[in-house]
């Protein structure tokens, strides 16, 4: 199984929202991580078939998607960043609506979506109109209806976005336990969400692939560039202006700094070891507009 994007470009007049992206994944579960803007959305519709490129192609097992439309539709699943429902629909009778959409017979769906249900954690209130359900729930019924399929490639867009950490902790456990033999692309701007689950991080910025890699071999590319240092509240504002800081918090009468420096920002800061999130403010640090 291999999904392979060939210098897909994407233009709006002339402005370029993608371009020359490359890049070849097999089953796995991969983030792709990028400020506002960077060309995610735009990225998913493509693959997705809802969009065609200016200039590239998407390729499934070595066959341009263009050319399997209909075969292609039948091994993908999709839940968009807002996802659409009937709210006066009750769980059951949603899945089964979509069920109909993707071809399925009615027995074999009926069968499908009560499984389906039950590893989303919603068996028992799949009677409840979706109108009454909760923002984790609703999620939860989303990716539900993007497995309906049983599909090879699972795409997410943005899909903890709104949650409660209990919830995200949920959906990320559910995302995982899907992820088997498939080909899962998940974008969210809650960085730990994906430091966690992905396999491999897709760093997309102005349109551009810069970086990919797992976490571990990424976080190489600031090793010893990452400090805390205590500071007085005095000082914050100076050091925010002359370094990058990905936090900061109170200790006693104090604020403790997280800073990405290639240079020791302070006689007593100490070395720390860097995570993902320091990473993506790295990238992103200069006039992009982060999430």
């Amino acid at each position: 199984m291999e999904l392979k994007l060939d210098n897909i470009t994407k233009n709006y007049g002339t402005a370029a929202t993608l371009s020359e992206v490359s890049f070849t994944l097999n089953p796995g579960v991969y983030g792709l991580l990028g400020a506002n803007g960077a060309g995610k959305t735009t990225l998913f519709r493509i693959i997705c078939g809802l969009m065609k490129p200016t200039q590239g192609a998407v390729k499934y097992n070595n066959r341009d998607i263009s050319t399997q439309a209909e075969s292609f539709r039948t091994i993908l699943g999709f839940l968009p960043q807002d996802f659409s429902y009937y709210p006066d629909f009750t769980a059951l009778k949603f899945m089964l609506y979509i069920s109909s959409l993707k071809g399925l017979n009615h027995k074999t769906a009926k069968k499908r979506c009560l499984k389906l249900l039950k590893q989303v954690g919603l068996d028992d209130v799949k009677g409840k109109r979706i109108r009454k359900y909760s923002g984790g729930m609703k999620q939860r019924l989303g990716i539900a209806q993007a497995m309906i399929n049983d599909p090879e490639i699972l795409i997410l867009d943005e899909p903890t976005a709104g949650l409660d950490p209990k919830e995200r902790v949920k959906f990320r456990k559910l995302i995982s336990s899907f992820a088997s033999k498939k080909i899962v692309i998940l974008s969210t701007h809650i960085v730990a969400d994906v430091e966690y689950i992905a396999d491999e991080i897709l760093i997309l910025k102005e349109g551009r692939l810069v970086d990919r890699g797992s976490v571990p071999a990424l976080l190489k590319e600031i090793q010893h560039q990452v400090w805390e240092c205590l500071i007085s509240e005095g000082e914050v504002t100076e050091m925010e202006e002359k370094f990058l800081v990905s936090n900061r918090r109170h200790v006693e009468n104090d604020i403790l700094l997280r800073i990405v420096s290639d240079k020791k920002p302070k006689e007593d800061a100490r070395q720390v070891d860097p995570a993902l999130e320091d990473l993506y403010l790295f990238y992103f640090q200069e006039g992009d507009n982060i999430e």
